[in-house]
C-alpha cells in the first residue's frame, strides 16, 4: 500500500463511523416511543446532537472522495475515465434511491406509490455527484482556481440562500422533479441545500490533493479545520446578525435564527480535525472495509428497517414503540447485523465477479474457434446469395 493510499484511510474512517452513526439514528429515531423524546434529558439531547452531524459528514466526504479521483487522474479533461465512472456512478446512486421505494405488492397491482418519488439520500448523493463531475468539465480548460473556487461559491451561497428556497413549493415542476427541491411531499433530503455539502466536501479534496506532500500539511490542515469549524459553530451565527445590523439585509438576520446548514459543516470540520490527527491509528482492515461497504451497508438497512421492496420491515411493526434500552441493544445489533451481512457479500461479490470472468473467458476461448467457422460460412454464402441474386459480381 503506498503512501498516497495510506493517507486516504482516515476518510475511509470517517465513512465507516458516519455509516455506523446513521444505522444507529435510523434505528432509535424509527423505534423509540415518543414519550422516551425528551430534550430536556442530556443523553438523549447529546444522542441527538450528534445524529444531526451524520448526514452533512457523509454529503461532506461522498464530495470529497469522488473529487479527489476524479482530479487525481493523470489525464484530464472528457478522456479522464474517471468522468464515465462518475456518470455511471451518479445515475447508478439516482436508480437505487428509486429501486429501494418500489413495492413489489403496488406493481402487482399496477399500482406506483406515491413513496416511490420520494427524494432520499442516495437520490441527492447521486445528482450531486454529476453536479461536480459538470462543474469540472465546464472548467477544464480554465485556470486551476477556477474550479475550487466555483465550488467553495456554489457550496456557500445554497448555504446562505436557504431561507429564501426553503419554503417554495416548485409546484411549477412536475412532481418528480420538484421532489428534489421541497420536502411538501415527503422528500426527506433535497439537492438544495445538501449539494452545498458535497461541493464543499469537493473543495477540501482539492486543497489536499494539492498540498498533501508538503511537510507541514496535516499541522496546518487539523489546526485550520479545527479553528474554523469551531468559529462556525460559536460564532457564525452572531456574525451573521452583526452583517444584519450593519447592512440592513434580512437575508443575513434570516439566517442567524436558523444557522443549521453552517454550523453543521462547522461540525463537519471539528470531525475532519480529529480523524486526521489519529489517521495513523485508523489502518484497521475491517474498519477500512466498512468504509468502502457503505453503499451495500445503506442497501441492506433500508430493506430491513423499511421493508423495501415487501414493506415488511422493523418500522413498520415496530414504529415508535419501544423504550430507551430496548432501542439502544437493537441498535447495537441492528448495527453488526448490516456490517456484517455488507462485508460479507462485499467479500462474496468479488468472488463471483471473478469466477463469471473466468467462466466467460473459458467459454469464449472454447467456442473461438467455431464462431470463426460460423462467420466464414456466413460470409461465404452471403456472397453466393447476392451473386444469385445479380447484386455482386463476380
Amino acid at each position: 500500500m503506498n503512501k498516497n493510499k495510506k493517507r486516504l484511510y482516515f476518510i475511509d474512517a470517517m465513512r465507516a463511523w458516519a455509516i455506523l452513526m446513521m444505522l444507529q439514528g435510523h434505528f432509535i429515531d424509527g423505534l423509540l416511543d415518543p414519550i422516551f423524546r425528551d430534550d430536556s434529558n442530556i443523553f438523549y439531547s447529546i444522542w441527538k446532537y450528534f445524529r444531526g452531524i451524520t448526514a452533512p459528514v457523509f454529503f461532506t466526504v461522498s464530495g470529497f472522495i469522488f473529487t479527489f479521483l476524479l482530479i487525481k487522474s493523470p489525464i484530464q479533461g472528457f478522456k479522464n475515465p474517471r468522468v464515465k465512472k462518475g456518470i455511471i456512478r451518479g445515475l447508478q446512486l439516482i436508480g437505487i434511491g428509486y429501486l429501494l421505494r418500489i413495492n413489489l405488492l403496488g406493481l402487482l397491482h399496477g399500482e406506483i406509490y406515491e413513496a416511490f418519488y420520494v427524494v432520499d439520500v442516495l437520490h441527492c448523493i447521486g445528482l450531486s455527484l454529476l453536479g461536480i463531475l459538470a462543474l469540472y468539465l465546464v472548467t477544464i480548460k480554465q485556470k486551476k482556481y477556477v474550479f475550487p473556487v466555483l465550488l467553495g461559491c456554489l457550496g456557500t451561497l445554497l448555504f446562505a440562500l436557504e431561507p429564501i428556497y426553503a419554503k417554495a413549493s416548485f409546484s411549477f415542476l412536475p412532481q418528480a422533479m420538484a421532489n428534489y427541491f421541497a420536502k411538501s411531499s415527503g422528500s426527506v433530503f433535497t439537492i438544495i441545500p445538501w449539494f452545498g455539502y458535497t461541493a464543499l466536501g469537493g473543495l477540501i479534496s482539492v486543497l489536499f490533493n494539492r498540498y498533501k506532500e508538503k511537510s507541514t500539511f496535516y499541522p496546518i490542515a487539523i489546526t485550520g479545520s479545527l479553528l474554523l469549524g469551531l468559529t462556525l459553530i460559536f460564532f457564525s451565527s452572531e456574525v451573521f446578525m452583526s452583517i444584519h445590523n450593519t447592512t440592513g439585509i434580512t437575508l443575513f438576520k434570516s439566517i442567524h435564527y436558523n444557522n443549521y446548514l453552517f454550523i453543521r459543516f462547522g461540525d463537519v470540520l471539528v470531525v475532519f480535525s480529529i480523524f486526521m490527527l489519529v489517521r495513523n491509528f485508523l489502518t484497521n482492515k475491517t474498519v477500512i472495509n466498512l468504509g468502502q461497504s457503505t453503499l451495500s451497508i445503506y442497501i441492506i438497512h433500508f430493506i430491513i428497517l423499511y421493508g423495501s421492496f415487501t414493506g415488511l420491515g422493523l418500522y413498520r411493526f415496530f414504529s415508535h414503540s419501544a423504550s430507551p434500552t430496548i432501542v439502544i441493544l437493537g441498535a447495537i445489533l441492528f448495527m453488526f447485523t448490516c456490517s456484517y451481512l455488507a462485508l460479507q457479500y462485499e467479500k462474496q461479490k468479488g468472488k463471483v465477479t471473478k469466477r463469471v470472468r473466468v467462466f466467460t473467458a473459458k467459454k469464449i476461448r472454447a467456442i473461438e474457434p467455431g464462431l470463426i467457422l460460423f462467420t466464414k460460412l456466413v460470409k461465404s454464402y452471403s456472397f453466393k446469395v447476392l451473386r444469385l441474386l445479380g447484386l455482386l459480381k463476380n
